[in-house]
C-alpha cells in the first residue's frame, strides 16, 4: 500500500462522509443509481432526487418495467437527461441479458449503457470490493494538484497520464475506504475553489501546495466564447390548460415534455394555424429566460397564446393538454418548469 493510499484511508475512516443515503450498502443497484446521479451533479442536489427515485423504483426490475416517460418524470430538474434514458435502457438490458442480476464482471459492467470506466470502477469497488481505478472530476483535481500535473485534464494525453497515476496508487485492500476517500477529499477539502489545504491528509507530499500553485492546478480548460442561441416557446393556453409536446428521444431534453418552439422572427400565429389548426390571440410575452447548457447558452422568449379556435390536432401522438398544476408534475425541463410556475403565480 502506498503512503498516499494509506493516509487517505485513515483520513476517510475518521473524517470522510459516512451517512449519505447510498452508503453503507453493497447493493450494486443502489450504488449504480447514485453514481449515475452524481455525474456532473453535486451531492446536495442529488440527495432528494435519489430518495424519491429509489422509493418509486426500488429494484432493477421496477426500473426496467417503468415507461421512459415515468423515469424522466422522476429525473425532471436534475438535468443531463441522457443519464436517465441510459439508466432505464441498462436496467432493461440487465433484465433481458443477465437475468435481472447486476453483473460483477468489470468489462460487462462497463458495457452497460451510460456506464464509463470510472463509474464502472466505483460500482465494482463499492459493491464487489474489486480493486479498480476511479477517475472522476474530483479525483482528477486531487491528482493534478498532488503530483503537479500540467495541462488540462480533458485532453487525451493528460487524461492518460492521470489514469496511469491513479492505477499506481491503488491499495490491495480497503478499496471501499480508499475509493470513497478520493471522492470525499475532492468534494470537501480539495475543492475547486477555496480548498482547505491545512486540513488535508496529503498536505506533506502535495506538490501544488509546496509550489504555491494550488489555485493554478489543475490547468483550466482553454476558454472559448460560449455560443448563444435564441428560441420562442409557444405557451398555448385554453382555460387553465397548456399544451405540451414530447421532444425527440435524443438531443437536448430528449424524451421530455416541453412547449412548441419557433425561431425568433417567425410569424407564430400563422404557424400555429398550420401546425395545430388553432386560431390564437397573442398575449404579452413573459420575461426572457436564459438557461446554460454544457456547450451553449439558450435564451428563451415565452410567448403566451390564447387559443380561440378548435383544437383540431390535439389528439396527435406526442401532444397533450394538461392543467398547469398537472404539467408541473410531468417530465419537463427546468426552464419549462419555471415558465409554468410563473403562469401559476400570475393566474394566466
Amino acid at each position: 500500500m502506498t503512503d498516499f493510499s494509506s493516509r487517505l484511508i485513515v483520513w476517510q475512516k475518521q473524517h470522510g462522509r459516512h451517512d449519505l443515503p447510498w452508503q453503507n450498502t453493497t447493493d450494486p443497484y443502489a450504488i449504480w443509481v447514485s453514481e449515475i446521479m452524481l455525474q456532473q451533479t453535486q451531492v446536495t442536489a442529488v440527495i432528494g432526487y435519489y430518495s424519491k427515485f429509489m422509493q418509486r423504483f426500488p429494484t432493477i426490475a421496477a426500473l426496467a418495467d417503468a415507461t421512459q416517460d415515468e423515469v424522466l418524470q422522476h429525473w425532471s430538474g436534475l438535468g443531463y437527461y441522457s443519464r436517465a434514458r441510459n439508466l432505464h435502457n441498462a436496467a432493461q438490458t440487465i433484465m433481458d441479458e443477465h437475468g435481472g442480476v447486476f453483473p460483477q464482471d468489470f468489462a460487462t459492467i462497463q458495457a452497460l449503457p451510460g456506464i464509463g470506466r470510472s463509474t464502472a470502477a466505483a460500482i465494482a469497488s463499492f459493491a464487489f470490493n474489486q480493486v479498480q481505478t476511479i477517475l472522476d472530476g474530483n479525483v482528477k483535481r486531487v491528482l493534478a494538484r498532488h503530483f503537479a500535473v500540467e495541462g488540462w485534464p480533458g485532453t487525451p494525453k493528460i487524461e492518460k497520464e492521470l489514469w496511469s497515476l491513479a492505477e499506481s496508487l491503488l491499495p490491495k485492500t480497503e478499496m471501499v475506504a480508499y475509493t470513497q476517500g478520493l471522492m470525499d477529499l475532492g468534494a470537501t477539502l480539495c475543492s475547486r475553489s477555496r480548498p482547505q489545504c491545512l486540513n488535508c491528509p496529503l498536505l506533506a507530499s502535495c506538490q501544488a501546495y509546496r509550489q504555491q500553485r494550488v489555485n493554478q492546478l489543475p490547468t483550466p480548460k482553454p476558454r472559448k466564447a460560449t455560443p448563444e442561441k435564441h428560441t420562442i416557446m409557444l405557451i398555448l393556453l385554453q382555460g387553465d390548460s397548456v399544451m405540451l409536446e414530447k421532444r425527440p428521444p435524443s438531443g437536448i431534453w430528449g424524451g421530455l415534455w416541453s412547449f412548441p418552439e419557433l425561431e425568433q422572427g417567425s410569424d407564430y400565429t400563422d404557424i400555429v394555424q398550420q401546425r395545430f389548426g388553432m386560431s390564437v390571440c397573442p398575449q404579452k410575452a413573459l420575461p426572457e429566460l436564459s438557461h446554460a447548457f454544457t456547450h451553449f447558452k439558450l435564451h428563451i422568449t415565452p410567448q403566451p397564446l390564447q387559443v380561440n379556435g378548435p383544437l383540431a390536432k390535439t389528439g396527435e401522438p406526442g401532444q397533450v393538454w394538461l392543467s398547469i398544476a398537472d404539467a408541473l408534475g410531468a417530465a419537463i425541463p427546468t426552464p419549462v418548469r419555471k415558465i409554468l410556475q410563473t403562469l401559476l403565480i400570475e393566474g394566466t
